[in-house]
């Protein structure tokens, strides 16, 4: 555009063509397109492919709250269970600092370069104060969540007792109809507590450390009875010796347990997540366990009586949520907790009253 200050009856006076005004968006800025919301055809869909997006996608959906996400996920799980079943699922559980997260990326490690497709389902601790998770384990994980065929998936405790995920059986489920044959689910470390893994897998691992103080301490009847077989980990450098001694220890322990409902007898081995050494040996005890409640028919019956279990679960979970999630208890509950506070009911004919409330709604 030619300005009229710029003719000759002007003279001495310019003035510039204007700067060409830049545009208001970005032109360098990636958009992402809004991820299309996908329906049950296209997870169940996806899942057999064995797309791991699409199963992320489908445990996120799981886990989720909303009540939306869950008549969804229950339409995908239905549709996946005829697929499942068919996958080897251990359970690996030991107080913290045993090793878990290495001794599982060293046998994971091994077993997706022998072929196998492996899952891992990791349980982290929720706090009591943010209700949030770390949810570190893919992180320290480094080597196994780089192979090909393995899928790692972190998951908060979200205050569930046991030191599993509630939604970790349903979890199980998808994965094994993706196609993963080996199912690792890893607790938040029980420790010397009762925990909700045993009832969800074939083989229950515990995981020991020696070295640290009184041998004996992990010898605790509760969990000592559940698993399957015990691993010493860490038994290298100058802690072989220890872990030897503490091999038979654990031994004479198991011995004096009555025998088990599946006919094997608990074994102990010595092993070493970071040499590497002894993990396999760990593998073979587990794989002539399934061969063994195979052939005597405990296996199936195992599977038949956890799924009654985890039907109970559910409707106890169900239950629970119908009570706290009624809109119109929501009021009977902040008054009868004022009124516990404030001493003027007990905590027991409370809650007696909160039942009786929520019976006469149904």
């Amino acid at each position: 555009m030619q300005h009229p200050e710029n003719s000759e009856e002007y003279k001495g006076l310019t003035v510039n063509e204007g700067v060409v005004s830049p545009p208001t968006v970005n032109p360098y800025a990636v958009f992402r397109r809004k991820r299309k919301k996908l329906e049950v055809e296209d997870y169940v869909s996806g899942i057999l492919a064995g797309d791991i997006s699409i199963l992320g996608q489908a445990v996120t959906l799981v886990e989720s709250s909303l009540n939306s996400d869950q008549a969804i996920a229950q339409k995908v799980i239905e549709r996946c269970l005829p697929y499942s079943g068919k996958s080897v699922r251990l359970g690996i559980t030991g107080v913290p600092g045993a090793g878990k997260s290495t001794f599982i990326e060293s046998l994971g490690t091994k077993l997706c370069e022998a072929g196998k497709r492996l899952a891992v389902l990791a349980i982290d601790p929720s706090s009591e104060r943010s209700k949030g998770s770390i949810l570190g384990d893919k992180t320290r994980m480094t080597e196994l969540s780089m192979a090909k065929n393995a899928f790692i998936r972190p998951s908060p405790s979200a205050g569930s007792l046991g030191g599993v995920a509630r939604k970790t059986r349903e979890t199980i489920v998808l994965c094994e109809a993706a196609g993963y044959n080996t199912i690792f689910v890893e607790t938040v470390g029980v420790g010397q507590s009762e925990t909700a893994a045993h009832s969800m897998v074939d083989f229950f691992l515990l995981l020991q450390v020696t070295g640290t103080g009184d041998e004996l301490q992990g010898i605790k009847r509760g969990i000592m009875e559940m698993a399957d077989g015990i691993a010493i980990n860490k038994c290298d450098g100058q802690n072989i010796n220890k872990a030897q001694v503490a091999k038979t220890q654990f031994r004479n322990a198991l011995a004096l347990f009555p025998p088990t409902e599946s006919g094997w007898k608990p074994d102990v081995t010595t092993c070493s997540a970071v040499e590497g050494t002894g993990i396999m040996d760990v593998w073979k005890m587990v794989e002539d366990y399934i061969v063994f409640i195979k052939r005597n028919g405990y296996f199936d019956r195992q599977r038949t009586r956890q799924a009654k279990y985890w039907m109970y679960e559910t409707i106890n979970s169900h239950l629970l949520n119908s009570f706290y999630q009624n809109e119109q208890m929501e009021h009977l509950i902040s008054e009868a907790e004022r009124k516990v506070l404030n001493n003027e009911l007990s905590s027991f004919i409370a809650a007696n009253q909160l039942l009786e409330e929520y019976y006469k709604m149904l």
